[in-house]
């Protein structure tokens, strides 16, 4: 198919154009896919690291300290004792980590 594609071209394409679409997939892997990617893997490692009462935040922004935690679902304790399930992907790592890290 891609010959067919390349014959109708007009006699096919330049190794120039080759080279550039080559180094454009390089470019898109090392900027777009791979930091994604290990994105996914650090949220992936912080959320089974949690264990009862750190303090987190979710990504709809509420603050709380994790009472239980489940296979895939932690139970977090907000003010006054109310305690709300919550899906450990709703947990926030930049916000979390933040929260956490102590001021210098």
């Amino acid at each position: 198919m891609i010959s067919t594609i390349l014959l109708q071209a007009g006699g096919g394409m330049g190794t120039q154009q080759l080279i550039m679409f080559g180094l454009i997939a390089v470019v898109f892997y090392f900027f777009m896919i791979r930091p994604q990617v290990k994105k996914q893997k650090d949220q992936k490692k912080y959320t089974e690291e949690l264990k009862k009462g750190d303090r987190v935040i979710t990504s709809a922004g509420i603050h709380g300290r994790i009472y239980e935690v489940a296979d895939t679902t932690f139970i977090i304790e907000v003010e006054n004792g109310a305690r709300i399930r919550f899906d450990k992907s709703a947990i926030s790592l930049d916000a979390s980590k933040a929260l956490n890290t102590p001021a210098k």
